[in-house]
C-alpha cells in the first residue's frame, strides 16, 4: 500500500498529491510516469511525475478528474493508501540525461506547458536548474482559475511567461502566439519542449518548424493501460508505429501524426472503436507483445 501523505487542491477539479513509494522516489526521472491504482477494483491510471523527494521518499502527482478512477481518488484523503503505485515507468527526458548535461547546457530552451502539462514540464525545469541551466517556460491555461505552480516555476526558470485564451491573466493569447512573439522580440531558442493537449502541441509543432526550432512533445495524453498491451497509445512517428508508454512518452514533435493520432484517440473511447482498431492493426495493435487479446 502506498499511503498519501499531502493532499492539496490546485484548481477546479485539479489536485496534487505527495505518495509514499520509496521505490518509486529512489529511481524516477523528470519525463517518466506512474500508474496508480486506487483499490483492487479501481482503474489502472497513468500518471506523470511532477516532482519527486528522495530523502522523504515522496512522488508528487497532479490528478484532474476525468472519469470514474480519478474520482475515486479525488475522494481520497491524507492517510489513506493506493493500491498500486508502478513506476518508474517510460523513458526519461533526454534533456535531463546527465550524459546529455554539456551539450544541453550550450542550448537555449522554451518549455510550452498547455494546462496539466505543467505538472509533468515542472520536474523537468527543476531538473535543469539543479544542473546549472535555466530555460523560459510559457505556461498556458483556459483561464485564471486553472492556472498553478506559477510560484514554484518561477522559481526555477528563467523566465516564466503566463498565457491565458480569456485574457484573465498574463499575455492574452495561448502559448503559440506568446512563442511568437517573444521570437518577434529577438529571442532565440535551440530547442521546445510542448506538453498539454493533443490539439495544443498540433499546432506548437506547425510553428515551431516554421521557426526551425526542433521540438519535444510528450504523448502521454493518449496513454491508458501505460504497458503497451492495450494499444490506445499507438502512433505513427517517422512512418514507424510506436507506442507512447514504452517508447516515449517523448518524441520528435515534427514527426509525429498528430492527425492520426487524435483520430484514434477518439476512436479508442468506444468498444466497438477499440475492436474495429485492434482488427485493422493486427499485431501492430498491441505493443506489449503483439498477441495479448484484448479486444482482438
Amino acid at each position: 500500500m502506498y499511503p498519501i501523505v499531502r493532499k492539496e487542491t490546485l484548481a477546479d477539479n485539479i489536485i496534487l498529491m505527495d505518495i509514499k513509494a520509496p521505490r518509486v522516489a529512489k529511481e524516477c526521472l523528470p519525463g517518466q510516469f506512474i500508474i496508480a491504482k486506487t483499490d483492487e477494483v479501481g482503474e489502472r491510471l497513468p500518471l506523470t511525475i511532477c516532482d519527486y523527494d528522495r530523502e522523504k521518499e515522496t512522488v508528487t502527482i497532479v490528478v484532474q478528474t476525468i472519469g470514474a478512477g480519478t474520482e475515486r481518488m479525488m475522494d481520497m484523503n491524507v492517510g489513506d493508501a493506493l493500491e498500486d503505485f508502478v513506476g518508474p515507468l517510460g523513458c526519461p527526458s533526454e534533456l535531463c540525461e546527465e550524459e546529455n548535461l554539456a551539450e544541453t547546457k550550450k542550448k537555449k530552451i522554451v518549455f510550452i506547458a498547455g494546462g496539466l502539462g505543467t505538472a509533468p514540464v515542472y520536474p523537468q525545469v527543476k531538473w535543469l536548474h539543479e544542473h546549472g541551466v535555466d530555460a523560459d517556460v510559457i505556461m498556458g491555461s483556459r483561464t485564471k482559475d486553472l492556472l498553478f505552480y506559477i510560484d514554484e516555476m518561477k522559481a526555477v526558470a528563467a523566465n516564466v511567461y503566463v498565457t491565458t485564451d480569456d485574457g484573465t491573466y498574463g499575455f492574452h493569447g495561448n502559448g503559440c502566439q506568446q512563442l511568437q512573439a517573444l521570437v518577434d522580440e529577438g529571442k532565440h531558442y535551440d530547442v521546445c519542449v510542448a506538453i498539454g493537449p493533443m490539439i495544443m502541441m498540433k499546432f506548437v509543432t506547425i510553428l515551431t518548424k516554421e521557426l526551425g526550432i526542433p521540438t519535444v512533445v510528450s504523448m502521454n495524453p493518449i496513454m491508458v493501460d501505460g504497458t503497451g498491451m492495450c494499444g490506445a497509445c499507438r502512433l505513427m512517428v517517422g512512418g514507424e508505429v510506436k507506442f507512447a508508454c514504452v517508447d516515449g512518452p517523448e518524441f520528435d514533435g515534427h514527426l509525429v501524426d498528430f492527425d492520426q493520432a487524435m483520430k484514434r484517440q477518439q476512436q479508442y473511447k468506444t468498444e466497438e472503436g477499440r475492436a474495429k482498431l485492434a482488427y485493422e492493426e493486427g499485431d501492430t495493435h498491441h505493443g506489449g507483445c503483439g498477441h495479448c487479446g484484448g479486444d482482438k
